[in-house]
């Protein structure tokens, strides 16, 4: 067939001629049937956690993550994980909960981020205390309770 004098090939059909080459390509690759990656990495770590300050019988309820490095000429997916998890500024810690949907998440660019657990020596704030929390540089949160007044009717001389 041709048009204008150009020949057009017709569409290459597979035949078993071809399919039998490539199975045979298949069969001497699995020659190497050995493992390449070392067998310490499939070792239980469950001494490290020790090493991080961290328990695996009660992991911490939240992370605190911040931003080390520029997500600028990242591909697109990393930059809108960054733009979604409120990671614009650099150096500016965002507090996100410690569950498999934000870890599996954050996964993709643990490369730009530090993540650290959010340790709570004095509890969870209530929704009066949390404008006086703040925290601290050991990534502790610190909570500033508001004094209550004491109430003069319950007190008895």
């Amino acid at each position: 067939m041709s048009i204008l004098g150009l020949k057009l090939s017709p569409v290459k059909i597979l035949t078993a001629d071809a399919l039998s080459r490539c199975l045979t390509f298949v069969s001497a690759r699995s020659k190497f049937g050995k493992a390449r990656l070392p067998k310490e990495i499939f070792e239980e770590r469950s001494q490290e956690h020790e090493k991080y300050g961290g328990d695996p019988d009660q992991p911490h309820k939240l992370h605190i993550v911040t931003r080390v490095k520029s997500a600028l000429r990242r591909p697109y997916w990393e930059k809108d994980l960054v733009k979604c998890f409120g990671l614009q500024k650099a150096q500016v810690p965002v507090i996100h909960k410690n569950i498999p949907s934000v870890n599996n998440q954050l996964k993709f660019i643990k490369h730009l981020i530090r993540i650290e657990p959010l340790k709570t020596p004095y509890g969870l704030p209530t929704e009066q205390d949390l404008a006086d929390s703040y925290i601290n540089s050991k990534g502790e949160l610190i909570i500033r309770r508001l004094l209550q007044p004491v109430d003069t009717k319950a007190i008895k001389p």
